[in-house]
């Protein structure tokens, strides 16, 4: 096994996942989940059949990572953050097969704060940035940084997750990174990084 889990954990047989990856007390990894390389999942942590987590994930604990999500590379789930996966949930009337779920994509290296829920459907950009205790109904662009219920974009965020200041239409990080922000097709946009 090149892999760590704790004597609590329960992985089901079918769940694939990479080296150096670290599973934490309580969770539960479903037959059929995929898990990259170096990732680290915390105590009580679920991972639903047909997921895919991408390397380097970090998720804290008490997260329930349910079918329809897929968390591509680096990307960090807070404490108690909630991902869903039916729009219209009814226990009288069961959506609980792969055709009801809708699909949630967190892109590379976005963050998604404590206690933030994200309504499924969306995709949150690259390295964008969910504040603890947003409520996430529509897509992320990438870099922006969110909150609020419902989450507005209230900024932007370098790679290393420091807020950006802009001048005009630059900012310098104090890492050392540059970005621009302009119009798009979409909305503003941002390069750089």
């Amino acid at each position: 096994m090149s892999y760590f889990a704790h004597e609590t954990a329960v992985i089901d047989d079918g769940a694939r996942i990479g080296d150096g990856t670290k599973i934490w007390h309580f969770s539960h990894i479903s037959s059929g989940a995929e898990i990259g390389e170096k990732c680290s999942l915390g105590q009580n942590v679920f991972v639903a059949n047909r997921v895919r987590i991408g390397n380097g994930v970090k998720i804290q604990n008490n997260v329930s990572v349910y079918e329809g999500v897929i968390l591509e590379d680096y990307v960090f789930c807070g404490p108690s953050m909630v991902f869903t996966n039916v729009k219209t949930p009814r226990s009288a009337f069961p959506r609980n097969t792969s055709a009801d779920y809708a699909t949630t994509v967190v892109k590379h290296g976005a963050s998604i704060g404590a206690n933030a829920t994200i309504v499924c459907g969306v995709t949150i950009g690259e390295w964008a940035f969910v504040a603890a205790g947003a409520v996430v109904t529509k897509d992320v662009p990438p870099y922006a940084i969110v909150a609020g219920v419902p989450a507005r974009e209230i900024g932007w965020a370098c790679r290393c997750g420091l807020r950006l200041d802009f001048t005009q239409n630059t900012a310098q990080c104090r890492c050392g990174r540059s970005y621009e922000a302009g119009p798009g097709p979409a909305g503003r946009f941002l390069s750089g990084g």
